[in-house]
């Protein structure tokens, strides 16, 4: 499989192209992935990867075979090249290096990860990943998560930026600009007792006069200082990973580029999550490291439209609208909705502990 003609990008069908990177391959007993009102039927190209991806999704595996909206093939193999023109995405605010690039196809699209090779194949119902997949497992379940995400919002959701948790019988989302700690803030409310929602995108929806998120299946990845300062999460580094990161300077150990996946079930106890509750509280993290004390004040969002920018996110090359869908809402579209929550901005500088205290408080 070395070479497939794609000339002037749209050659080949979305349908074509995935039949002829899939001639030949058998696949494994599928999985079953059920995410809310959506299933997600996943067949790998070897037992290893299977595995992989059990081990990940366990908790929201499901036995239920009774059609599945979304089908998705993975296989580990050398990635075909294509010869097609790809356009590199453009680069994201705040990125300093650009990660994918891709190309329209009849009925879908391919995109392809510049680092690793890795391709996906997309559109409707079927779907494919193929590549070195096995050394990038990580890249198979993003995947697999914007298949999902697709899926709601062809359904009319919004794509939030935002970690979630249920406390209380509330849905408390929790939104900053990059770098800001909302996962670590959710983990901390997890050690009171939350349930885990969401880590990084939250599909935000109308039901009657209230609003419903739905998590995306990805656990909250952290870096070491969030592993540290967290009792909950010691599992996740040896002894001497934490010997070593316990001496590092505070400023330098929150901004390590080295990542810890928190499975959820293995920190915190069986059925500490729930990826679809109501949407009561929004807390939008205004503060930075290091500039003093935190403070706390319940804003109103129409006042304070420059907030919205934390928790909107743009849907990228992974989704493909369909017919009547907007590519991107508009802010409009999402004060309107996130106007029925009471928010919470916290100011000043960042403190977790604190924090925490005052959320529940607020509650």
């Amino acid at each position: 499989m070395s070479s497939i003609p794609c000339e002037n990008n749209t050659a080949y069908t979305r349908q074509e192209l995935i039949r002829e990177c899939s001639q030949g391959v058998s696949f494994t007993e599928s999985l079953l992935l059920r995410l809310h009102d959506c299933t997600l039927e996943i067949f790998c190209s070897s037992e290893e990867l299977r595995s992989e991806l059990h081990r990940y999704f366990l908790p929201l595996l499901s036995s239920s075979n009774k059609g599945a909206q979304i089908r998705i093939h993975a296989i580990d193999a050398v990635t075909p090249s294509l010869n097609c023109k790809f356009s590199k995405r453009k680069l994201e605010p705040g990125k300093t290096k650009i990660k994918e690039e891709w190309a329209a196809l009849h009925g879908g699209r391919v995109v392809r990860k510049i680092t690793t090779g890795m391709m996906m194949i997309f559109g409707h119902d079927e779907n494919l990943v193929i590549g070195p997949c096995q050394d990038n497992p990580n890249q198979v379940i993003n995947f697999i998560n914007n298949r999902f995400i697709e899926y709601k919002l062809n359904k009319g959701a919004l794509l939030g930026h935002a970690a979630a948790v249920y406390q209380n019988a509330t849905g408390i989302a929790m939104a900053g600009f990059s770098g800001m700690g909302k996962s670590t803030l959710a983990l901390h409310l997890m050690n009171t007792g939350a349930d885990f929602v969401s880590n990084d995108r939250l599909l935000i929806e109308e039901k009657g006069e209230h609003l419903v998120m739905s998590g995306v299946a990805k656990w909250p990845r952290i870096n070491p200082g969030t592993a540290l300062n967290n009792p909950s999460l010691s599992g996740v580094m040896s002894a001497e990973e934490k010997e070593r990161f316990s001496q590092l300077p505070a400023a330098e150990l929150w901004n390590l580029e080295y990542k810890y996946d928190v499975m959820i079930e293995q920190c915190f106890g069986r059925d500490r999550f729930q990826l679809h509750t109501k949407l009561d509280r929004l807390v939008l993290l205004n503060w930075r490291f290091g500039a003093g004390s935190m403070q706390a004040e319940e804003v109103d969002l129409g006042k304070r439209k420059e907030l919205l920018q934390a928790i909107m996110k743009e849907t990228g090359l992974f989704y493909l609208p369909a017919k009547g869908c907007l590519k991107n809402q508009p802010e409009s579209r999402y004060l309107e909705l996130l106007s029925r929550c009471r928010v919470l901005e916290l100011s000043g500088g960042a403190d977790f502990e604190e924090a925490t205290r005052t959320i529940l408080k607020w509650l």
